[in-house]
């Protein structure tokens, strides 16, 4: 069995991501990549998170062929496999249709630096993609597009929101930071007062982040709050 271990975080996660309320039903996907490999394993389309196995999970490359599996993979994994393209580093991606961040995106609202703690994401704001349908090419590419700022997460319009990390720990801490922040900026909108930090406030706190919590050797990424 391909990427066993992989196999395993992906459905021990996808059953947090319901418990920790950041999707619903079958609503969203994981993936972890092996750059070693060239693979990713990917959760598969449709299937409860209560009920995927291992072998339900899918591995494929980074151009939508099918490695290892037999059950349909995710819609979506075009959309993941342009986090892996990108150039920032992530080897895990998980995207939700968490509450808040999907109110965002409903809202047409980027994420904004209301709070420091979304210096996780690596930047000062994780920016909106642009709304297409889901599981489409140009979704792929637009997003793709959006990650050229350097950002490890983004808002996707009308749908919900992504986020990506060096390990599935990283990429999930970072969704769990997004959808707080997201609840922090949707209260403040509803209260018609929202101080947004300045870029040049945000530079000084991603610098502190480079030092953030205890991390390991070669690791260049955190788990902030929720680590």
């Amino acid at each position: 069995m391909l990427m066993k271990t992989a196999r395993e975080e992906i459905v021990a996660y996808g059953n947090r991501l319901i418990a920790d309320r950041l999707t619903v039903g079958t609503a969203g996907n994981i993936s972890v990549y092996d750059p070693e490999l060239g693979y990713m394993a990917i959760s598969p389309s449709g299937i409860p998170y209560a009920d995927t196995a291992l072998e339900d999970v899918v591995i494929m490359d980074l151009h939508g062929n099918i490695v290892e599996g037999d059950r349909k993979p995710s819609s979506e994994f075009a959309l993941h496999s342009a986090f892996y393209l990108a150039g920032i580093g992530a080897k895990a991606v998980v995207h939700a249709h968490s509450m808040y961040c999907t109110t965002l995106s409903c809202m047409g609202e980027p994420l904004r630096s209301v709070h420091y703690a979304i210096a996780e994401a690596g930047t000062n704001e994780l920016p909106l993609v642009p709304y297409y349908t889901f599981g489409t090419p140009e979704l792929a590419a637009a997003t793709a597009e959006a990650l050229k700022n350097g950002s490890r997460g983004v808002i996707l319009a009308n749908h919900g929101m992504c986020a990506s990390g060096a390990t599935l720990k990283n990429a999930y801490g970072l969704a769990l930071t997004m959808e707080w922040c997201a609840e922090v900026q949707w209260r403040c909108m509803s209260a018609a007062k929202m101080n947004v930090l300045t870029k040049e406030e945000m530079d000084v706190a991603l610098e502190h982040y480079k030092t953030y919590g205890q991390k390991k050797s070669g690791d260049n990424q955190v788990t902030g709050y929720n680590g």
